[in-house]
């Protein structure tokens, strides 16, 4: 590990004296990519490269950023869909990512997920009953009458019909369908839950309603959720503290208000100018437009990942990335040369 490195991880946000229910460390997730002639170098995808956050109990983290920045392969990594290639994933005190098949079975039920994609989630020859049921068979939680009224109350508490148990997916919306996904995932009481971008094939009519529920289930069962997402309304409203990522990296995180009001990086100001002012009063805001795509995870920038599209670029940035997430103000933290120096 070079010296850089060794100094962003004594960087990572400092952890809250309460013992957090999961904690990030390190998290990298890197594909190999199939070479594509006899001459041509072996090739990495740096989907998730070094990621350190924390999530108390009973909290919602919303973790935002542009498409293919590595949001929904850093959730599936924490849950082990996806076999971290480093770093450190601390449930409950333990690391998870460190356990065989069968040391990590418990965990799986205290940990579950709902997919972005309600059409593509659900198996289209299985029937609601079976698709909701089939973790209880797995974990041995419930037979016979008790396992069907464990299905039905289930429909219940997330809008559906006990009678929905019989049908099968193609016969349902797709906001139903997604009532469906968070059933299944509320069946093995799990404690942590990551949502993987639950709204965004939603219709907008439909979105604000299931928002809704994951924030009322969260009080019903003292859930805590990792909350991925595009719409900055949205996780503004269910999440209590904010991460901004952006290439595989974490650049900043904050308290919601504070972050809202108070944007650091230079990346999250230009999101947040992004988002609509509805009955400003005639306030007009400034919005901030980057240059530029975002750089392929293929090849990604020497240094800060950033500098291409950054307007505040120097040429340190180039040379080295910015030391760690540093903390500038009670739980805000910053990964800039810019605000850290």
């Amino acid at each position: 590990m070079s010296v850089v490195e060794t100094k962003a991880r004594e960087n990572v946000p400092s952890v809250p004296l309460e013992r957090p229910l999961l904690e990030v460390k390190g998290l990298v997730k890197h594909f190999s990519v199939e070479k594509e002639g006899w001459f041509e170098r072996p090739r990495v995808l740096r989907a998730v490269d070094g990621v350190d956050f924390f999530i108390r109990r009973g909290e919602t983290l919303g973790l935002v950023g542009e498409s293919g920045c590595g949001k929904s392969t850093t959730g599936r990594a924490i849950v082990r869909l996806y076999e971290p290639t480093a770093g450190e994933v601390l449930f409950d005190g333990v690391n998870v990512a460190a356990l065989s098949e069968e040391q990590f079975k418990p965990y799986r039920r205290r940990m579950q997920m709902i997919f972005q994609d309600p059409y593509a989630s659900l198996n289209p020859r299985m029937t609601v009953g079976d698709i909701i049921g089939e973790s209880l068979d797995i974990h041995g939680l419930a037979k016979g009458q008790e396992r069907l009224e464990r299905i039905h109350d289930l429909l219940c508490r997330v809008g559906l019909n006990p009678d929905h148990a019989m049908r099968y997916p193609h016969e349902f919306s797709g906001g139903q369908r997604q009532r469906i996904g968070i059933a299944r995932a509320l069946a093995v009481d799990p404690e942590f839950i990551v949502c993987d971008e639950p709204i965004s094939a939603l219709d907008v009519s439909i979105q604000a309603q299931v928002v809704n529920m994951l924030e009322d289930l969260r009080e019903q069962f003292g859930l805590t959720y990792l909350f991925i997402a595009h719409d900055l309304s949205m996780v503004r409203h269910l999440s209590d503290r904010v991460g901004v990522m952006y290439l595989g990296r974490l650049v900043e995180v904050a308290e919601k208000e504070e972050l809202y009001r108070n944007p650091q990086h230079p990346y999250t100001q230009a999101l947040l100018s992004a988002i609509p002012v509805i009955g400003g009063g005639g306030r007009e805001k400034r919005r901030i437009v980057l240059e530029g795509d975002v750089p392929s995870p293929l090849d990604p920038p020497s240094g800060c990942a950033f500098r291409t599209r950054c307007r505040y670029a120097e040429p340190r940035c180039a040379e080295m990335p910015p030391p760690g997430l540093a903390e500038i103000a009670s739980l805000h933290y910053v990964a800039c040369w810019k605000v850290s120096s």
